[in-house]
């Protein structure tokens, strides 16, 4: 099967893209383009935590639900919330009612203050398993790495839940620490451009092992 489908601009894209009418705009100004923003950062990797069992349309639909009952993922704010913020969350049916979920978001946010009293800030630390380029498996033929289970792990080490290799692999795409755009991608080009001029926010890379 094509890799590719033809946009209504005649230029292809990733396949995956025309599934939903939605896909369109957040393949094209969002996804695979890097992000060094904390909050951003956060939200994504919630967002991709509430995503599990669920598809991505379904997430992005209730995204802005997602902002407005979390504080606009400001894990500072969502670090000090209470047993009743949880219990209001759980009955909002703008978002996923999943109470472990919600849990899940409540104990990340404390422990991403955490590590930004020690490394400085979120995207300072996962940039770090940004893997070789010249290593990376052939564009949407893996659902993990070993970058992203290296990840997984010591996120896991420091307390953070629902972070698993394949949410955390699908993080990593989203958020430009790969570009995972197939080569026929008009996008892709952009996003390489992105990431060429990228100021990273570290300077030591993590070993996967």
């Amino acid at each position: 099967m094509n890799a590719t489908v033809i946009a209504l601009d005649g230029r292809p894209r990733c396949r995956w893209c025309a599934a939903a009418p939605e896909f369109l705009h957040y393949h094209d100004v969002e996804w695979g383009f890097p992000v060094v923003d904390d909050v951003r950062l956060f939200e994504k990797i919630c967002l991709e935590g509430f995503q599990s069992g669920l598809s991505w349309r379904t997430i992005l639909a209730k995204r802005d639900n997602f902002r407005k009952a979390f504080d606009q993922f400001d894990f500072h704010a969502i670090a000090r919330y209470t047993e009743q913020d949880i219990d209001r969350l759980v009955g909002d049916a703008g978002i996923v009612r999943h109470r472990g979920k919600i849990e899940a978001v409540v104990n990340n946010a404390r422990r991403a203050v955490e590590l930004v009293e020690r490394e400085g800030s979120l995207a300072a630390f996962v940039w770090r398993y940004e893997p070789d380029p010249a290593r990376l498996a052939a564009p949407q033929t893996v659902s993990t790495s070993p970058e992203a289970v290296a990840l997984s792990k010591d996120l896991k080490k420091l307390g953070w839940k629902f972070v698993g290799p394949t949410t955390v692999y699908a993080f990593m795409q989203a958020m430009g620490l790969i570009n995972d755009h197939v080569g026929d991608c008009v996008i892709r080009a952009e996003a390489m451009a992105a990431r060429r001029k990228l100021q990273r926010p570290g300077t030591v890379r993590a070993h996967a092992g």
